[in-house]
């Protein structure tokens, strides 16, 4: 039999060579130095070879886990090797069968072919593009029901509860035509009835006053997880929408620039969304990275790492820290920063609604849309800075007086 010591002095020859440990399993070791595990077996007559992976990625110990389910599975008159394909074969398939491209068929077979009109093409495009940003990567097939009503709540939370009952039609009808096509075999759209609120929607709690909104940083700054710690500093830091920081990418943040650029399919808006970062801003990144290291996502799921968290772990963790719903919320911090801004009467309105990707209407939306890109860079570290100055420690560093801008 094999042991770690012994594979690890097995050196490559000129040819490939086989290595036995117990019950058909052995290591095929070949020139270029891969050592493969395999397994021989026999199935209906006929000999047979199983690959188990390769080693050191698959350990000898999971090498002889996988050789012995693979002889359970013979027991049961099963053949291993015919078991792997089917299972290669479902994920090739659940890759191809994503929600986003399940959605553009039914688009396709049932909007165009159809014939509808074009106010309800573009609206389908729009609740699509919205349910896209949420789950369009994922298997179809995969998707459960709070995955989807994580989406649907962030629309809610806007107060646009007409269009959220739009976005759970649009989807269950998706999740009925991948059914009848074979894409996924449930609708979790259909689990959702009952649980999202018709009722007028509440402005979200939020803190205002100075002495306990330094209380909340100073509540947040304790926080004993660190990656929800640093979601909510981060989250105070810029005022975005609490669904721009669970879903934020690396590739989003140019940090020698100080900037961080949201693409118009995450905002409310629908237009592109640049956040100068204060130098707070970007220690709490430098910090996170040394945490999270490399991928895709700031806040990476702990349970699936090429997801993002769920947006509603924000408002977990401020009630972790002792908040109830109805004393903060996370989109509450929004409310906080304009309440601060304004009462700092230095800033221009449009300064600060600008900083909070508030787009004026009309002609001067367009000219707004560049605009005041040096005075919000300084009104984004005034606040940090205020802040700072609000939780009571830290450094503050004395900023020249921001200018009022006239409009």
């Amino acid at each position: 039999m094999l042991t770690d010591a012994a594979i690890r002095r097995i050196k490559p020859g000129l040819k490939p060579f086989k290595k036995a440990d117990s019950l058909g399993l052995y290591m095929l070791v070949q020139p270029s130095g891969s050592q493969l595990w395999r397994l021989n077996y026999t199935f209906a007559g006929r000999q047979r070879t199983l690959a188990l992976g390769v080693y050191p990625q698959v350990s000898l110990s999971d090498a002889r886990e996988r050789r012995d389910a693979a002889k359970r599975q013979l027991r049961l008159k099963q053949d291993p090797g015919a078991l792997v394909k089917v299972e290669k074969a479902a994920e090739k398939l659940a890759q191809v069968n994503t929600f986003a491209a399940v959605a553009a068929e039914w688009q396709r077979t049932k909007m165009i072919a159809e014939g509808k009109s074009k106010s309800t093409l573009d609206r389908a495009r729009w609740l699509l593009g919205i349910l896209n940003n949420g789950i369009g990567d994922r298997p179809i097939q995969e998707i459960e029901a709070p995955e989807l009503l994580d989406v649907l709540r962030q629309i809610e939370a806007q107060g646009k509860h007409e269009a959220v009952k739009k976005l759970r039609s649009t989807a269950s009808a998706i999740f009925r035509f991948g059914i009848a096509t074979g894409a996924c075999k449930r609708d979790p759209a259909a689990d959702l009835k009952g649980a999202l609120t018709v009722a007028k929607s509440t402005p979200h709690a939020a803190i205002v006053d100075p002495a306990g909104v330094g209380e909340l940083l100073r509540a947040i700054d304790a926080y004993e997880r660190p990656t929800l710690r640093l979601a909510l500093q981060l989250l105070a830091l810029t005022f975005v929408r609490p669904g721009n920081v669970a879903n934020a990418e690396w590739s989003e943040f140019d940090l020698d620039a100080g900037v961080w650029s949201i693409s118009a399919q995450k905002m409310k808006m629908r237009g592109p969304f640049r956040v100068p970062l204060s130098r707070q801003a970007l220690a709490v990144l430098k910090e996170l990275r040394a945490i999270i290291g490399g991928g895709k996502y700031l806040f990476p799921s702990l349970r699936k790492g090429n997801r993002p968290i769920f947006t509603y772990l924000l408002n977990v963790a401020l009630r972790d820290i002792g908040y109830a719903a109805d004393e903060a919320q996370a989109h509450g911090f929004r409310s906080t920063a304009s309440t601060l801004l304004n009462e700092h009467s230095e800033f221009s309105p449009d300064v600060i609604e600008l900083s909070l990707a508030h787009q004026p209407g009309g002609v001067r939306a367009i000219y707004n849309r560049s605009k005041y890109w040096k005075e919000r860079c300084e009104l984004m570290q005034w606040y940090a800075d205020h802040l700072d100055e609000l939780r009571g420690r830290g450094e503050v560093v004395a900023l020249p007086k921001a200018i009022r801008h006239k409009s």
